[in-house]
């Protein structure tokens, strides 16, 4: 350890009360960053994960172009094929094969245009959330290939019940009219109004023939491990399938592509936490400004003596920047220890926020969420603070530089 480092650490403590309040408030504001960075991320994962389960999965295999322009003949035509691949690609939780056809969907009363999805009932259920959110009925069997589930607010609008049957009418991929009645086994409510109002699934097997499929699929929806290793999946994907086999007809878009929207809010909702976290940051900078400029003004005279016997200004400059750094990196260390403690116990036992159970529910949220300590949650932060705090100690330091030591040596 250099003498300037040892003289800085005794220095800081000449006035105990100063410097832990000065540490506190360090420590305080990095503590404050690592929870409140872990919970905001910890909450975008299970947004995202709801979000993905309820319908679209982490990221999809898709021909080219279905993802802008959802046309019948932009078709998987192998789906054998892509599911002997995804079996050996690590980092896949589930996937499952989906059809999807505009129709219309007539009642006795009413008729409405919709979204008819085949799904295959057993896959389904490991990828998706849908059999959770089944509120009425029951879920498909592997054998209802002519049952359907439908959203509740569909099921309003049509004026229809458990057990009704319901027609629909649409093309199939030959250009045919794909027509059928099916029987409403099962009612479905995601809390997400447009999918419940436009959504219909039914069978794979069925909508595979009432829309003259054949065996091909529309997408391929996977789910991964973790969010991740979401990229990591698309780029073995790519790399591994798509270009080696070169099959240039298909697509991997991720959930990013797929739902644009949730990743626009969750950049929106950043950018305010964000604000937020340099507010607090400022009024911590003011703070140690604050500390440090009277620390150099109570130390104008010793500051002068040191100079009248030969110090250089800039060597002392040093030393008190020494003293801001020690009590800098003091502070965010055990901001960063007591926040990670934070953050680890309620990752562990979750944050129940009394009196959202039912709406969190209604969107297959849990009720308790779940903060998620990253790399990046526990550094950020504190470095922010760092950064922060080594400018506000700068300028009361580069007042010693201007600093006459006859004068100084006057000071009272």
């Amino acid at each position: 350890m250099s003498i300037e480092l040892k003289m800085a650490w005794r220095n800081i403590w000449r006035n105990p009360r100063r410097t832990l309040l000065t540490i506190s408030a360090i420590a305080f504001a990095s503590m404050i960053l690592v929870f409140m960075l872990s919970f905001q991320l910890g909450c975008y994962e299970t947004m995202i994960n709801t979000s993905v389960k309820i319908s679209t999965g982490h990221l999809q295999i898709q021909a080219q172009g279905y993802l802008k322009d959802k046309k019948m003949r932009l078709v998987i035509k192998n789906p054998d094929k892509v599911a002997k691949f995804l079996d050996t690609v690590k980092g896949i939780d589930n996937y499952t094969f989906r059809t999807s056809g505009f129709a219309l969907v007539s009642s006795d009363k009413r008729t409405y245009g919709v979204v008819v999805t085949g799904i295959d009932p057993l896959k389904e259920a490991n990828v998706s959330s849908i059999k959770s959110l089944v509120r009425k009925g029951s879920y498909l069997k592997e054998d209802d290939e002519y049952a359907a589930l439908i959203g509740e607010l569909l099921l309003n609008n049509l004026k229809v019940n458990i057990n009704d049957e319901i027609t629909i009418l649409g093309q199939g991929r030959d250009g045919s009219i794909a027509a059928a009645v099916l029987t409403i086994k099962g009612i479905f409510s995601s809390g997400i109004d447009e999918f419940d109002r436009n959504v219909i699934m039914m069978g794979l097997k069925g909508f595979q023939e009432i829309f003259s499929m054949g065996t091909s699929v529309h997408e391929a929806v996977i789910t991964a491990d973790s969010l991740g290793d979401v990229s990591m999946i698309k780029q073995n994907i790519q790399n591994n399938f798509l270009t080696i086999k070169g099959d240039d007809s298909l697509a991997v878009p991720d959930w990013m592509e797929i739902m644009p929207g949730l990743l626009q809010g969750i950049q929106m909702d950043l950018v305010s936490g964000i604000i937020m976290y340099i507010i607090l940051v400022i009024v911590v900078a003011f703070s140690i400004f604050n500390t440090f400029l009277m620390a150099i003004l109570e130390r104008t005279r010793e500051f002068g003596v040191m100079m009248a016997i030969g110090t250089s200004p800039s060597r002392i400059t040093k030393l008190v920047m020494l003293e801001s750094i020690c009590m800098t990196i003091v502070g965010i260390v055990l901001g960063i220890i007591i926040g990670s403690l934070v953050t680890l116990y309620f990752q562990k036992y979750g944050i129940f926020i009394a009196g959202t159970e039912d709406i969190l529910k209604e969107y297959g949220i849990p009720e308790r969420l779940y903060p998620r300590l990253s790399l990046i949650s526990a550094t950020a932060g504190p470095l922010v603070v760092f950064l922060i705090t080594f400018v506000s100690s700068v300028f009361p330091a580069l007042r010693i530089r201007k600093l006459n030591p006859v004068k100084a040596m006057a000071n009272v």
